[in-house]
């Protein structure tokens, strides 16, 4: 509970138990009053059964008063301790409801009004918190039964072929060699997905600890392009570049090379043939450093650009078993950036998709 919230509660507790003190001290004044007018229009004798009292009280009214005042202050601040108890009684089961997966807003009493707002707002974080994650797991459950299957079809192919060269001892050469460039594809491809298996592994259950160190990100990034182009011409795939000279930052140089592998990757996977990648590398002064890559592929509907970065999302529902991946490269890419103070968009529209990494100008530095 913050303090706002601690004040305002106060106020509202302070503000009923005064109300009602006003009340009840207003009461007795009057019943004193009405009392006292009473005794003194008739005339009183020894007699009378109340005569002793009335005198009594008569002689000692001020220690009466504040007798009667004292004794009616504890009985209602008993009374509002006990009120007290039951609003966090309330509370705490509202509090309750938090892990109960109960939908309905919490309802508190109206001097708890800023406590119930506070309430709403950490259960609503809560249920997106939950839905998040269910849909997480739910993706990874798919993508598991995903990649299981996907694991068998190179499986079955590889042992298909290499049975085949085997058990027929006069395949001619041209034909055996067919069958093992065969069979190593598929290998290849299974070694891919097993990978892909250890990356969720890996992803799930390490926390990763930066180590940084200064790199000159321009070299970077041309290093992986030289890498990534026998890649980029087996689908057709030329680049162009616009990137300043000897742009350096600070940061974990394996984790951002990983960063950009991802990206590269993605690029690959959801580019048409035979089109243009645009990377592009500037300091832009004081809105610090960026870098944008575009390639040409089919546009990502809006809904799913607010999920790309997620775990286990994938673009292509389809899930094409050549570039079927877990769908943790962006989430990396998210998380290795975050960590480093950099912040990664995705736009999408034409058929253009372009990913803009901005690099504050705290995080980096030009020469």
């Amino acid at each position: 509970m913050d303090k706002r919230v601690q004040y305002e509660v106060s106020r509202a507790f302070l503000k009923r138990f005064l109300f009602h003190m006003v009340l009840y001290i207003l009461f007795i004044l009057v019943m004193a009053e009405t009392s006292w007018f009473y005794c003194n229009s008739r005339i009183w004798y020894g007699n009378e059964p109340f005569y002793k009292l009335i005198h009594f009280m008569h002689k000692n009214f001020m220690s009466v008063f504040l007798l009667v005042i004292c004794s009616g202050a504890v009985i209602i601040a008993c009374l509002h301790f006990f009120w007290i108890a039951s609003m966090l009684g309330r509370v705490t089961q509202e509090t309750g409801r938090l892990y109960s997966g109960i939908t309905e807003t919490a309802k508190l009493p109206p001097q708890l009004k800023e406590m119930e707002n506070q309430l709403n707002f950490i259960m609503s974080n809560v249920r997106k918190s939950r839905q998040e994650a269910s849909e997480a797991i739910q993706r990874k459950n798919d993508m598991i039964v995903y990649m299981a299957h996907d694991l068998k079809t190179p499986l079955t192919s590889v042992i298909g072929y290499i049975t085949l060269v085997k058990d027929e001892d006069g395949l001619p050469d041209a034909i055996r060699k067919k069958y093992l460039d065969v069979a190593m594809k598929k290998a290849e491809r299974l070694e891919d997905l097993v990978n892909e298996f250890f990356e969720v592994a890996r992803y799930n259950f390490t926390q990763m600890v930066l180590e940084y160190s200064t790199v000159n990100l321009t070299i970077m990034i041309e290093q992986i392009l030289y890498e990534f182009k026998p890649v980029f011409d087996k689908k057709g795939l030329s680049y162009n570049t616009e990137l300043d000279t000897d742009i350096v930052v600070v940061c974990d140089i394996e984790k951002i090379e990983r960063v950009f592998d991802n990206l590269f990757r993605n690029v690959v996977n959801y580019s048409y043939e035979n089109t243009e990648i645009k990377v592009s590398l500037k300091d832009s002064g004081k809105d610090g450093i960026k870098f944008i890559i575009e390639n040409c592929g089919r546009t990502i509907p809006k809904e799913k650009i607010a999920c790309i970065f997620d775990r286990f999302f994938r673009i292509d529902n389809s899930r094409s078993t050549e570039t079927g991946g877990a769908g943790l490269g962006l989430a990396i890419v998210k998380e290795i950036t975050s960590l480093h103070g950099w912040t990664v968009n995705c736009e999408s529209e034409n058929e253009k998709i372009r990913f803009i990494i901005n690099i504050e100008k705290e995080q980096g530095k030009k020469k």
